[in-house]
């Protein structure tokens, strides 16, 4: 939910729905803790891998204490997972389907691997029919509307859950146009819930559809990012809720936007990520100088991120625009210098009296002291 009505949904021209401020906002402050209405597994049917987390709140297994499914080859973190799942997101009805899709997987041959995953989806999601009607709407009223590869994917997969996975006959009715209006409703707004960072790149454990969050849109040069402790949360805490913090300050009425992937991606590789994945292209600030840049100057940007840091700070501070690279000054405070990471920093959550000086990568989970002449590592710890 959002903090304290800190947000509010608005009309955002030529963007669509989107979430601004209702007051001026600090660096570090969390303006939105979301929990999911349905998780789903990243990893393709009979992957090993899939083993090393609870299939239902995707923590990591100690081998010591996981529990098998008694009806399948699924694995929970403890007996309370294992007991709110049955009820929930391995009812029955998932049990059974996946079941019989793990058996079935030569279905998938001369198909993308993503079609696996889109089943788990659907599977997850018509699940969420029968267990929770009003979370059901509650995805229905996403953004997204079908593609044209939506509809490929549609039929094939209509087609496939009919034969071995068809809901039951309680559960919103069955139809080749409803599972087209829900892949593109998981394609726009699914968010990914990370694997553990490692020191390379890292790949997705589980998606989740958020509610609140699906509202943010993008930004290159976001205000804000979003922080999951999938692993380390409280045993009291919901641990697959994912957290938005404030990078830096911002005025009431300032839309709140969030980097839909890695900010250090050049201007054609942002651009075709959005096409492809979301349907539309960028023209935000940083878009809009890096569009007339030569591949020249593309490259000036890669090497921009990389100078030291005095130097990135005298490209950022020239006010009299004569900097190659205008963005320097957000990638040297904001964003992380780990290793293969990327990722961004925000501060940590302000106190009632000061702002934090420890800023945290959403990535890697570094902590840094932001200080006046540098910034000194705390912690690698994640």
């Amino acid at each position: 939910m959002a903090a304290e009505g800190l947000l509010s949904v608005a009309e955002i021209d030529g963007r669509g729905r989107g979430l601004v401020s209702t007051q001026p906002l600090k660096a570090g402050q969390v303006v939105l803790r979301d929990s999911p209405i349905l998780l789903y597994s990243a990893f393709p049917l009979q992957n090993p891998s899939s083993s090393s987390y609870c299939h239902h709140c995707f923590r990591t297994l100690q081998s010591s204490s996981s529990i098998n499914c008694s009806s399948c080859s699924a694995l929970f973190c403890s007996a309370t997972c294992l007991s709110s799942a049955t009820s929930s997101s391995h009812s029955p009805y998932v049990c059974q389907s996946l079941t019989r899709l793990c058996n079935s997987s030569h279905f998938f041959l001369n198909h993308p691997l993503e079609r696996q995953l889109q089943s788990r989806f659907l599977i997850a999601a018509y699940n969420l029919s029968l267990v929770s009607p009003s979370k059901f709407q509650t995805l229905l009223s996403f953004q997204g509307i079908p593609s044209a590869n939506d509809a490929s994917a549609a039929e094939f997969l209509h087609s496939l859950i009919s034969s071995l996975c068809l809901p039951p006959p309680n559960s919103i009715p069955f139809s080749l146009e409803l599972t087209a209006a829900l892949l593109a409703k998981d394609r726009l707004n699914a968010f990914g819930l990370m694997e553990p960072f490692n020191g390379g790149q890292r790949s997705v454990r589980a998606y989740g559809l958020y509610p609140k969050a699906s509202l943010f849109n993008h930004d290159c040069l976001p205000n804000a990012c979003r922080f999951d402790y999938v692993d380390t949360a409280m045993e009291n805490e919901n641990n697959a809720d994912i957290i938005v913090r404030m990078i830096h300050d911002v005025p009431q009425g300032r839309e709140i936007c969030l980097s839909y992937f890695p900010v250090n991606f050049d201007y054609a590789t942002r651009q075709k990520r959005l096409i492809e994945d979301y349907g539309f292209a960028c023209d935000c600030d940083r878009c809009k100088v890096e569009a007339n840049w030569s591949d020249n100057e593309n490259e000036k940007e890669e090497e921009a991120m990389e100078e030291d840091e005095d130097e990135e700070m005298a490209g950022a501070e020239n006010e009299n625009g004569e900097n190659d690279f205008p963005h320097a000054y957000f990638f040297m405070r904001y964003m992380c210098d780990g290793v293969n990471c990327w990722g961004t920093l925000a501060p940590l959550p302000p106190s009632d009296v000061s702002p934090s000086t420890v800023m945290e990568c959403n990535v890697c989970g570094k902590l840094k002291n932001d200080v006046v002449g540098g910034e000194d590592t705390l912690s690698m710890d994640g």
